[in-house]
């Protein structure tokens, strides 16, 4: 069977300032309809930044829709016009101060399928060197290193919640082991 639906009537219901949301008539591969709400996202970046010591640079913030403070690794929404890579760069700096070098890529993520088209690009760097944070306006967050071994237990204890820093994470460890042969507490 060739899975495929095909969209044949598009409603706009909402445009925001990150998001936009259609209604959309969808033909299924059988030939039946279904409607599908969608959400469009520009998309984001994440950058796994690790130290000379072998810890990450993560961030404490507050966010709105689970009115809880989160544990993730800098991350931000895509800027038009901007590369995945750049806006990583830009994020990294922006949120922790630290400027990356070695950048490699960790692949993507596509965080929700069921209803949401955001795609997120994850990479891995070293840290280079440290600057002044340029939070944005209206941008309030904590900056903190954790070793990556305690990183990887801490997402497997369930204690970092957000599905782009648990992936980044886990492939970061990977990553590590492949090119050291070692699980991250030393070099």
């Amino acid at each position: 069977m060739r899975l495929f639906e095909k969209m044949v009537e598009k409603k706009d219901i909402f445009e925001g300032k990150v998001i936009h949301v259609t209604l959309e008539k969808a033909e299924l591969p059988d030939g039946t309809t279904a409607m599908r709400e969608v959400v469009g996202h520009p998309g984001g970046v994440c950058v796994s930044a690790l130290t000379e010591d072998n810890e990450l640079l993560f961030v404490r913030q507050f966010r709105y829709p689970y009115k809880e403070v989160l544990l993730e690794l800098p991350a931000g929404k895509l800027e038009k016009g901007q590369n995945p890579l750049e806006n990583g760069k830009r994020e990294l700096l922006e949120e922790t101060g630290a400027i990356g070098k070695e950048y490699m890529t960790l692949g993507q993520v596509y965080p929700t399928p069921g209803y949401c088209g955001e795609i997120i690009h994850l990479y891995f760097c070293k840290i280079d060197r440290f600057e002044q944070q340029r939070l944005d306006e209206g941008e309030f967050l904590n900056v903190e290193r954790i070793p990556l071994s305690k990183a990887v237990e801490m997402v497997l204890n369930n204690e970092i919640a957000d599905a782009k820093t648990q992936i980044a994470v886990l492939k970061t460890a990977m990553l590590f082991r492949k090119l050291t042969g070692k699980d991250g507490d030393t070099i």
